[in-house]
């Protein structure tokens, strides 16, 4: 078995998609299916069963998938302390984040860092907070970035940036009226659109509905959205009102494409947390986001 077998194998297991493995290894489809093929043949068995609809892993198939994900981490634990032995910041640094680091806190940070470490990749997976806590655990990433904190044996979870939910409204005349001021009898009303059940920010806004005695399955819900920007393009269009991150909002509510309601409220706000594992030797690159990351966002105020 080759190590590039077992990463496609392992992107295979964990996307269950032969295309998105290959664009998640910037690979053809043809050369993942090459390398499975070839890694089958090795081993005499099928690893994986493909249908119309789904992927899945045979059961030797999930046997392998458990050895190369550890056989993958040595690896790149391998490599990491050979790197902090050398005092070098460079290579690969994978991170897991959730929607709103993802999309909106770090690309506002990497061009910075980029330019200080040039010899840095960051590589960035997104997922909603309950993927990157599993990710994390699976050592599918080296740092996880959350807007929840992570209760996870063997996980270490600091805070590094604070900010505020708002609830975000559609801005056209019937919001504009209300000028700023939106109460409970009315949010129980509104169309109401939501994050999907693992997301940190769909955890944090159930907890403020219920304190104004709203539950929030009894809301008048208009849809379920996978990504804080799907929610904010529905809510510019009229699809209904969300309770989203202040951070991802300001620039469409600056160009007046929405309205923003503020609530004081303490259950509103709300930490960002940087994950990492409690056993593992931080390669350099990691060492250097742990300090760097939180140093911007206060220098940015």
């Amino acid at each position: 078995m080759q190590l590039k077998q077992l990463e496609i194998f392992v992107q295979v297991a964990r996307l269950r998609s032969f295309s998105r493995a290959a664009e998640a290894l910037y690979l053809t489809q043809p050369t993942v299916s090459a390398h499975m093929n070839a890694l089958e043949e090795e081993l005499g068995t099928r690893l994986v069963v493909r249908s119309t609809k789904e992927l899945r892993l045979t059961p030797p198939g999930q046997v392998l998938e458990r050895y190369a994900a550890e056989i993958l981490g040595l690896c790149q634990r391998a490599e990491q302390e050979v790197r902090t032995a050398a005092g070098a910041i460079a290579g690969t640094l994978s991170i897991a984040a959730s929607t709103v680091p993802a999309q909106y806190l770090l690309p506002q940070a990497l061009p910075a860092l980029r330019q200080r470490y040039p010899q840095v990749f960051f590589q960035v997976r997104q997922g909603d907070s309950s993927q990157v806590i599993q990710w994390m655990t699976e050592n599918g990433a080296e740092l996880g970035i959350v807007g929840a904190p992570a209760q996870r044996p063997g996980l270490l979870c600091v805070p590094f940036l604070t900010e505020r939910l708002v609830v975000a409204a559609p801005n056209t005349p019937p919001y504009q009226r209300l000028e700023g001021n939106l109460t409970p009898q009315l949010l129980r009303t509104l169309p109401f659109l939501v994050r999907e059940p693992g997301s940190g920010t769909r955890k944090q806004a159930d907890q403020f509905l219920r304190s104004l005695g709203l539950e929030p399955q009894a809301l008048n819900l208009a849809a379920q959205l996978e990504s804080t920007e799907s929610i904010l393009q529905g809510v510019k269009y009229g699809l209904g009102v969300s309770i989203v991150s202040q951070y991802a909002a300001r620039e469409e509510a600056a160009a007046g494409r929405i309205l923003l309601f503020h609530w004081d409220s303490p259950l509103l706000e709300r930490q960002f947390y940087l994950l990492y594992r409690r056993s593992a030797a931080l390669s350099p690159a990691a060492a250097m986001l742990l300090q760097e990351l939180p140093s911007f966002y206060q220098n940015q105020g």
